[in-house]
């Protein structure tokens, strides 16, 4: 077993193990701290992921950007690790995808990389210096290389860790949020 993948199963067990107190407290910062930040409030579109399970809550964040008026696009999936932005008008309008996770349609209007303003990444959790452990399958990886857009990592402050192992793929977030801070790291 590889180091990421003894590191994932540790911090799902960590993830299960959060209080449902914790988590509200937890949601309601992130909320809070993403929602006043200059880099939301100035972008016009943003891509972000559809929270499941114990993850921070994102869909508080969509529906905030939606009424404020911005291009709202989530992820759209193909096998084989790629992904494109597809934006939505209402998270009504995402249907269960891939590991059925809720995704916009195939039919929703495709948003380019270069238009996207900002781009909130999952990941299990991330480290004090950007870099994330993800759920394995490189999708973000691969489609952050080399995009100008904002990258904004959310994680709970418990699960922080110091520092991630890292492979020369691995890109690290521009800021990372939790329910207590807001670390913003050199562009």
């Amino acid at each position: 077993m590889d180091i990421k993948h003894a590191l994932r199963r540790e911090v799902r067990a960590e993830i299960a193990a959060l209080s449902a107190d914790y988590i509200e407290v937890s949601d309601n910062g992130i909320f809070r701290n993403i929602t006043n930040m200059e880099q939301f409030v100035q972008s016009r579109s943003l891509m972000i992921y559809y929270s499941v399970d114990r993850e921070p809550d994102t869909l508080r964040i969509a529906e905030a950007a939606l009424a404020m008026g911005k291009t709202v696009a989530f992820p759209y999936c193909y096998l084989g690790g790629k992904m494109e932005a597809r934006a939505v008008n209402s998270l009504d309008e995402l249907v269960p995808a891939m590991l059925k996770i809720p995704a916009p349609p195939k039919s929703s209007a495709y948003v380019s990389p270069d238009e996207l303003d900002l781009i909130i990444v999952p990941a299990l959790t991330y480290d004090q210096d950007g870099y994330r452990l993800g759920y394995g399958g490189g999708y973000y990886d691969r489609y952050l290389e080399n995009l100008p857009a904002f990258t904004m990592g959310i994680a709970r402050e418990r699960l922080l860790r110091d520092a991630l192992p890292r492979e020369t793929h691995d890109i690290a977030v521009n800021c990372l949020v939790t329910e207590r801070s807001i670390k913003i790291f050199e562009i």
